[in-house]
């Protein structure tokens, strides 16, 4: 009786728990008691076909070309291979005087009728596969287009079925909440966001501590922020699921991510720590203790080497909280100024704006396309613009549905007026985390130049100042919500 090896294959592990694989094992054995054959040993396989690199085949190949048997039995073609790369090893097989069979095909694959035929049954198997990914792609993008996520839930959200959004974990969804905020602050690299991760209990679904990679890939993933990708063409789309973070949060994530080349680890906790910049190489100043005193050094190669002693960089920043200070008469004209604001109308204004924007960025998307078609545009630049395009409108709609949470009320501005009136004297008495929420909402740019402070007022901060002392009166919300979030950092200071 001629040795022959049996193979069997479904095509995922799934399947492999039903009745297939004995079905297919059934059916060869009794075709090898039939032609008189034996089999000396089964190859089992739960893998597509549709791609070549199965480990199981391979080595089954690699031991007929060996010699080791004789013959090779298989359920059926399709069994066997759906790439026309595989199909070709097994038809080298025959070529070297080893025969295949096909259990239930009634084919002679040593003829040249049968091989035509096997080569055939072979062609339609590989494009039934070629057309089953194309409708499944086709069913993954259009279910990405109506706002659903046809993928694995990232850690933070549950999967609910198929047809249904994500929800959120309400285990982890707050640690992947904290988790944002903490990188916000500009504070954490990711070595020690993930010590702080692991140390608030944030584990994977199985229970484990999560690893620095999934600290990563969290940072990276615009599902967050409510946005979808298709990882094949780069589309974005605009998910239906609770975002835990907005878009410009997550749009200052990926710039703080770009501008990360400072020291991973410091060892005091220094005030002005990553605030001041070299007025020459852009670099920001270091911090060093150095006989009781803290000093500000730029560590680029061949800048100035000059330092700044903190001391020095504190009386430049309570010298110009002074000279931006409010004087009584200037409250005075601001407050009558800003009861002459109709929050509505300004409401209804800014709605109208974010709409025509929103709309311009829809036509210019629906453009790109045509730029596309007739060559204005190579297809990695259609998808790059696309891409930010995409992001832009989720932005402005994002924008549009906040509009009306964003109000400013009269007792925010006057809290405003009263912090201004004396915003050097609260810098002066503040705690060292309120103070740097200061100097980062009053001043937009802090340098050193080897000899002096230069430290340029917040434009938002300017522009709201005299937008309310103009004769017009009033002022923009976006400028109010800088001021009234200075607020908010010395009442929690």
């Amino acid at each position: 009786m001629k040795p022959c090896y049996g193979y069997i294959r479904v095509s995922s592990q799934k399947q492999g728990e039903g009745v297939s694989l004995e079905a297919q094992k059934d059916a060869i054995t009794e075709f090898a008691s039939r032609e008189n054959l034996t089999i000396t040993k089964w190859f089992e396989e739960k893998e597509t076909a549709a791609k070549t690199g199965r480990r199981v085949f391979n080595d089954m190949i690699r031991e007929l070309k060996r010699g080791r048997a004789a013959g090779l039995i298989i359920h059926r073609i399709d069994r066997s291979a759906r790439n026309f790369l595989d199909w070709g090893r097994i038809g080298e097989l025959s070529d070297k005087g080893i025969d295949v069979y096909f259990a239930t095909e009634s084919l002679d694959f040593r003829s040249r009728g049968g091989r035509l035929v096997a080569d055939i049954q072979m062609a339609v198997a590989a494009d039934y596969c070629r057309n089953l990914s194309i409708e499944a792609r086709k069913g993954i993008n259009g279910r990405l287009k109506q706002g659903f996520y046809p993928f694995y839930a990232p850690l933070g959200y549950l999967n609910q079925g198929g047809g249904k959004l994500k929800a959120l974990d309400p285990l982890r969804a707050p640690l992947i909440r904290q988790l944002f905020d903490l990188f916000l602050t500009g504070e954490h690299s990711i070595r020690s966001l993930h010590q702080e991760m692991v140390s608030r209990g944030l584990t994977t679904r199985g229970g484990k501590p999560i690893s620095r990679r999934t600290i990563e890939n969290i940072l990276q993933n615009r599902f967050y922020c409510g946005l979808t990708q298709n990882g094949r063409t780069g589309e974005v789309f605009h998910g239906k699921h609770e975002p835990l973070i907005s878009v410009a949060d997550f749009d200052r994530i990926e710039a703080i991510k770009a501008g990360r080349y400072t020291k991973k680890k410091t060892k005091h906790d220094h005030l002005l720590r990553k605030l001041f910049r070299c007025a020459f190489c852009d670099s920001l100043l270091t911090p060093e203790r150095q006989k009781g005193h803290v000093y500000y050094r730029c560590h680029t190669m061949g800048c100035v080497k000059q330092t700044a002693r903190e001391e020095l960089l504190e009386a430049a920043v309570y010298r110009s909280l002074g000279q931006l200070q409010f004087t009584a008469e200037d409250v005075e004209t601001m407050r009558a100024r800003y009861e002459t604001w109709d929050m509505p109308a300004r409401l209804e204004e800014e709605r109208q704006n974010l709409d025509l924007r929103l709309a311009d960025a829809k036509d210019r998307l629906d453009r790109l396309t045509d730029f596309l078609l007739d060559g204005t545009l190579d297809r990695d630049a259609y998808a790059n613009r696309r891409e930010k395009l995409q992001i832009e409108i989720a932005s402005l709609k994002e924008d549009l549905r906040n509009v009306a949470d964003r109000n400013v009320s009269a007792e925010d501005i006057e809290k405003f007026f009263e912090l201004m009136k004396s915003l050097a004297a609260l810098y002066a008495s503040a705690k060292p985390p309120v103070k740097r929420g200061i100097v980062e909402n009053c001043f937009s740019n802090r340098t050193w130049t080897g000899e002096y402070v230069e430290l340029k007022p917040s434009d938002r901060l300017v522009r709201a100042r005299s937008e309310m002392l103009a004769p017009s009166g009033g002022g923009t919300r976006d400028t109010f919500r800088t001021l009234i979030e200075l607020t908010s950092i010395i009442e929690t200071g």
